[in-house]
């Protein structure tokens, strides 16, 4: 770190005082730096972007400014890791190598532990709280909405915690919209959430008057009787942005981009812990996207500094981890070990996962994956990843403590034809009834009307959880390595091309206005009520991506002929096929009705979401996420300037081996 001349501090002060680009949807906005604050900040470790510190200053308080600084440090070490990752995916992808179990006689890499002792549960775990023992219904979902007032956005809020939800994972990852400072609108209201705000309770009443209006409609009688007591009965849980994103907002002095990671940990974790200890609550988190122990490892060394920081015994903080990464069902028992007193359980997610299985296996001519549709968590590889899981979390420790298995995500959302409801219903009821019987101890919703509907399910056992259930204990053989990567027959359509493009450009559009959960289904489908929409989150995109470029680069073969393409049983995924179904699909959003496809967006956000799709697609060489590239081109809604952005993240990540996901408007 070093002060800046004079001279750089008038450069930069007349640079920011013209135009900053990431603004807003549009040219952008005026910055509000001076020269003194510009000198102040050059000397400081933590940078933040433009007035943000004052505009949020009750987010960024002095408490919390003092633990980033302190936790940066860790920002090499995150930098280090994600280096790592992408190396060993590239190497994979050279030497065609499958993911294999580690060396038993090893040590987990940033450990002392043992990984014969991890899989033996030679090490010591915690006993799980008593406000995360019955988690029978965990509701997904950001505590804000874009480019809306304080009391329109902490409806979000209100909703999950009048819903009845055990839990609920207020989402500042995959769901959350990063457009703006949608990222610190969710930090904010879910400070003054937790601190029981006039301004929260005040929404909440009124959102629970509407939710009742609701359930009598649809159940006949209201759910809620006093909502000042529902609002404490659900879990308050947060999930931090993964290890490989960057934060929007700050970066070092030095200029190196900041990791969302620690930034989510430390914004959230300052703000509400004393009030959540204050309440007799725990501070639970969601980790995502963790691929190895060395990785979760690296995650409880922050948690762990975190905690001596703010004066917490070390394991005060619990954590679920999310297992969407193949590599990381190799590792069950050594991430469990890693994360020591503060894991509690494991989530069985399915879009991340699927997509991290394509990735892992991008480099196999013969690995393709079937309509999406046809992935179920009983197909294939999904149901070995799953009994591995289950057999993970019921092996006990050293203390003879277990852990919890949340089970996957119930997308649906009821609304829809009476008709169209009843079938979704009775088949979102079905994989709840699956998932228990397997020894799930509860699974997520992805919107608040399904709590009530799949709760029951739960209710009906009467168990709390399922801990302790007896299965076969894990093995780690060549045939159990290869379960992990079993791909089942099934269909391969145009239908089901048609689904994976259409979903995939209405994701990427509602990226960018900033409603990464959005209501989607495929365009075909639009005005019919008999199909339902599907709650929809980031992963969303990534995995309709993933195999799309499949298809096309392993010349995958459609399985049943479609008439009205004239495209025959066995006819090879092309490009000139997918250019074509490609257009049709977006010809088809762009004549939609602004229901589905908001009309600004069509000359905006919609054409950068169809030249990044195409762009992807089309790369020889898979590009690690389909996130990056809508990142990058957050709150831009110039085409050209869209372009370039891709080909320059293409170019750096061909010649570098390296991603870009800085955010290239904040300009130090």
């Amino acid at each position: 770190m070093y002060p800046l001349l004079k001279e750089e501090v008038n450069f930069i002060y007349e640079y920011h005082s013209f135009y900053h680009l990431g603004g807003g949807l549009g040219k952008g906005n005026p910055l509000n730096y001076n020269q003194e604050e510009i000198l102040e900040m050059s000397n400081s470790e933590i940078i933040i972007r433009n007035n943000l510190r004052e505009t949020y200053e009750d987010v960024f308080s002095p408490g919390v400014i003092e633990a980033l600084s302190i936790m940066a440090p860790f920002n090499e070490e995150v930098k280090k890791l994600m280096n790592i990752r992408l190396r060993r995916r590239k190497e994979r992808s050279r030497k065609g190598s499958k993911l294999t179990f580690l060396n038993p006689d090893t040590n987990i890499p940033g450990t002392n532990i043992l990984v014969s002792d991890a899989r033996a549960g030679n090490f010591e775990g915690a006993e799980i709280p008593k406000d995360l023992q019955q988690q029978w219904i965990q509701g997904t979902g950001p505590g804000a909405k874009p480019n809306t007032s304080l009391e329109n956005s902490i409806r979000n809020v209100a909703y999950a915690l009048l819903s009845g939800a055990d839990g609920w994972m207020f989402d500042g990852e995959d769901a959350l919209g990063q457009v703006s400072t949608m990222s610190l609108d969710n930090q904010r209201n879910l400070k003054l959430t937790i601190q029981d705000s006039p301004i929260f309770l005040t929404v909440a009443e009124e959102v629970a008057f509407r939710m009742n209006n609701w359930s009598k409609s649809f159940f006949g009688h209201g759910k809620i009787t006093d909502w000042k007591t529902q609002l404490g009965f659900t879990t308050k849980i947060f999930r931090a942005r993964g290890l490989h994103l960057d934060d929007r907002h700050i970066r070092l002095s030095n200029g190196a981009s900041f990791s969302a990671s620690i930034a989510d940990l430390v914004l959230y974790v300052v703000n509400n812990f004393q009030a959540l200890i204050g309440a007799g609550a725990s501070i639970v988190l969601y980790l995502p996207k963790i691929q190895t122990a060395e990785e979760a490892a690296l995650w409880n060394r922050m948690i762990s500094a975190l905690e001596k920081h703010l004066g917490m015994e070390d394991g005060t903080l619990k954590v679920y981890v999310l297992v969407e990464q193949l590599e990381a069902t190799y590792q069950l028992m050594e991430i469990r070990a890693a994360l020591g007193k503060h894991f509690v359980g494991f989530n069985t997610g399915r879009w991340d996962y699927i997509n991290s299985v394509s990735d892992a296996m991008a480099w196999d001519q013969f690995f393709i994956n079937p309509n999406i549709e046809s992935i179920g968590m009983t197909y294939g590889y999904m149901k070995n990843y799953e009994d591995r899981v289950r057999r993970a979390v019921n092996t006990p420790d050293s203390k003879g403590n277990y852990a919890l298995w949340q089970g996957g995500m119930e997308p649906n959302i009821p609304v829809g034809s009476t008709e169209g409801v009843s079938a979704s219903m009775e088949k979102a009821l079905a994989g709840a009834e699956r998932e228990l019987k397997e020894g799930a101890s509860g699974k997520w919703v992805a919107h608040w009307k399904m709590v009530h509907i799949v709760r029951p399910v739960w209710e009906k056992s009467g168990k709390a959880n399922q801990m302790g259930r007896s299965f076969e204990k894990l093995s780690y053989t060549q045939e159990d390595a290869d379960g992990l990567i079993h791909l089942d027959s099934a269909p391969r359509t145009i239908r089901g091309a048609r689904n994976l493009l259409s979903v995939g450009l209405q994701y990427g559009n509602a990226f960018g206005q900033g409603m990464q959960a959005a209501a989607l289904k495929p365009a075909d489908f639009f005005g019919n009520d008999n199909v339902l929409y599907l709650m929809e989150d980031m992963a969303t995109g990534e995995i309709r991506l993933s195999i799309l470029w499949e298809w096309l680069h392993k010349k995958a073969e459609i399985t049943d002929a479609d008439e009205i393409s004239g495209v025959n049983q066995g006819a090879i995924f092309t490009q000139e096929l997918f250019d074509r179904l490609l257009e049709e699909e977006y010809h088809k959003l762009l004549v939609a009705d602004s229901k589905d496809v908001h009309e600004a967006s069509k000359t905006t956000t919609l054409p950068i979401a169809k030249a990044i799709v195409k762009k992807y697609v089309e790369q020889e060489e898979k590009i690690p996420w389909f996130i990056d590239l809508l990142n990058i081109n957050l709150n831009n809604v110039d085409l050209k300037l869209a372009e370039k952005r891709i080909d320059r993240y293409i170019n750096h990540l061909n010649k570098n081996g390296e991603r870009i996901t800085e955010n290239l408007d904040f300009i130090v």
